[in-house]
């Protein structure tokens, strides 16, 4: 979660570009301050048919936590009876199977997102077994239609990417720095202290939409996620906005031309354990309904997406990815585990919601935070901050662009029922004795 950032620090200026790191033997085509097309000068729209990128960022939940069992894209392997057949180690000489949760309501502080968490779920032979043991058995837990019927229906609807993993294996902080600023600068917690400590060496995306004069803005409910970035939030305050204004710009086709959305991070909204993820869930279809039948509907582009995880289990592998520069994670090890950000985090729940979208498509390409940013770069020919954003996929895969829109008649998609009367904190019983293995 966003935690505390009320707290804004002074920020640096923006420093010049960062030296190459070294990259292994993966592939790197371009660098920070590349522009998409180098024919043609920055600030130049290329996509003119999308006039308005919504972002909207949930908190903790992993693809096969919400869409393992939504029969579309890569989820559990199931046995005949469509049960999930995949299971971790507890540690104790027993397997967990994956299992349905008892409520919508989740536990306190469990599953954990923590670096450490995040590296031994991934397991040193990086098989993604270690998840039960970081974590407990809650690790193992999905949700399914019947939990959060809205987004069923808007991944059977739109565009799902089943390789957008998040940014790094790390908690909200750093991944959500990655979708602002293509690079973590070194933040591997949710550590408040931390915020305008060690500003980006190439800035914001906010920074590259300023200097073009392209409108942008952070509506959020309590706390703006802009706020890791102090600068940023204390230079931009007119562009930091309350969520009510969004329905209302919304509805009268006046977004600016890059919004991101904020949950309510303070309370129970976000998703974040130990919250009733109905609650969230209503208010992202809020949002998105607002979007889809708004005056501007027919030029916007809308990502739904998570920060990460939250420590839930999840069965692909994250890739490695390119380094976005020579930061290194502020790690000792030990007691903390060996890693970088080298590789992505695991995979989160992800769909792309336009009336230019493809009808009936998965996207198996992969993508990460930082192909938002390529996405927004893209779109107005903006340099690259990193050269993870530099080297990303651009999310237009998802999109067809030279025919007419298949969802210019925005559909109708299943309404979000919102709170439960289960308890937060206390979702019933984990795991339950069907999803324990023994092993002899």
């Amino acid at each position: 979660m966003l935690g505390g950032l009320a707290a804004l620090g002074a920020g640096g200026a923006l420093a010049s570009m960062v030296p190459a790191p070294a990259f292994g033997a993966l592939p790197v085509r371009r660098r920070p301050g590349d522009r998409p097309d180098g024919t043609r000068p920055e600030g130049t729209d290329t996509l003119p048919k999308i006039e308005h990128i919504v972002v909207l960022m949930m908190e903790n939940h992993t693809y096969d936590n919400y869409f393992g069992v939504l029969g579309r894209g890569d989820g559990f392997r199931r046995d005949d009876h469509g049960k999930p057949k995949n299971t971790n180690p507890d540690g104790k000489g027993n397997r967990i199977r994956a299992f349905h949760m008892p409520s919508t309501c989740q536990l306190d502080h469990e599953p954990s997102q923590t670096w450490n968490a995040s590296h031994i779920s991934l397991g040193k032979n990086r098989k993604n077994q270690g998840f039960v043991k970081a974590s407990g058995p809650v690790a193992m837990g999905y949700f399914n239609k019947k939990d959060i019927p809205f987004y069923y229906s808007l991944a059977r609807t739109f565009p799902l990417l089943d390789r957008y993993f998040s940014s790094c294996l790390a908690q909200t902080y750093p991944n959500r720095k990655f979708l602002m600023a293509g690079t973590a600068v070194g933040q591997i917690s949710t550590d408040v202290s931390q915020i305008g400590k060690a500003p980006p060496p190439n800035g914001t995306i906010f920074d590259r939409l300023n200097d073009h004069k392209i409108s942008w803005a952070d509506y959020a409910t309590n706390l703006p996620q802009v706020a890791l970035f102090p600068p940023v939030a204390n230079g931009n305050p007119d562009k930091i906005k309350k969520i009510d204004q969004f329905y209302t710009d919304a509805a009268q086709g006046t977004l600016p031309s890059v919004s991101f959305v904020d949950p309510d991070f303070v309370g129970d909204g976000s998703e974040e354990n130990n919250a009733d993820i109905r609650v969230g869930e209503q208010f992202a279809a809020r949002v998105i309904n607002a979007v889809m039948q708004g005056k501007a509907w027919s030029k916007t582009l809308l990502i739904w997406t998570y920060d990460e995880g939250g420590g839930y289990y999840d069965h692909v592998t994250p890739p490695k990815a390119i380094k976005p520069d020579n930061i290194p994670p502020q790690i000792e090890v030990p007691p903390d585990e060996p890693g970088g950000y080298d590789r992505y985090g695991f995979r989160v729940p992800t769909v792309i919601v336009s009336p230019y979208a493809k009808k009936h498509y998965v996207s198996h390409k992969v993508h990460d935070h930082t192909s938002v940013l390529k996405l927004i770069e893209t779109k107005w020919n903006l340099p690259a901050l990193t050269y993870r954003d530099a080297n990303a996929s651009n999310l237009l895969d998802s999109l067809n662009l030279h025919k007419k829109p298949a969802f210019l008649d925005p559909p109708e998609l299943t309404e979000a029922p919102g709170r439960t009367d289960c308890v937060e904190g206390q979702p019933g019983t984990i795991p339950p004795a069907s999803a324990v293995i023994k092993q002899s």
